[in-house]
């Protein structure tokens, strides 16, 4: 079980390390700041979503699907459900500073 939860937790690590990857070059490159419209921002963009869906899809699904078909049914849906837990409790200490960032400036 410990085995279970270090890789649920490396996985949604990465997966959060993805997502602050993501967020730092759209911010580097200034999208957010385009004078003009273009009908490039949005074909990008949901190029970049389909690529994100996939990227975490497979840091959150890959190994549970992996297991839950090699029979190990046990340890894939708890390899899933501690990956997702992990990931809500990053989620829930950023909203906490994001909370608290707001909330001092």
């Amino acid at each position: 079980m410990e085995k279970i939860i270090k890789r649920a937790f490396i996985d949604a690590i990465g997966t959060a390390a993805y997502i602050i990857l993501v967020v730092l070059i759209l911010f580097s490159l200034q999208i957010f700041a385009s004078k003009e419209d273009n009908i490039i921002i949005p074909i990008a963009m949901l190029l970049l979503f389909v690529c994100s869906v996939a990227i975490t899809g497979f840091l959150v699904f890959g190994k549970p699907v992996m297991l839950y078909l090699d029979g190990k049914k046990k340890e894939g849906v708890s390899l899933l459900g501690y990956t997702i837990g992990i990931l809500f409790l990053i989620t829930i200490i950023v909203f906490i500073f994001l909370i608290a960032y707001y909330s001092l400036f």
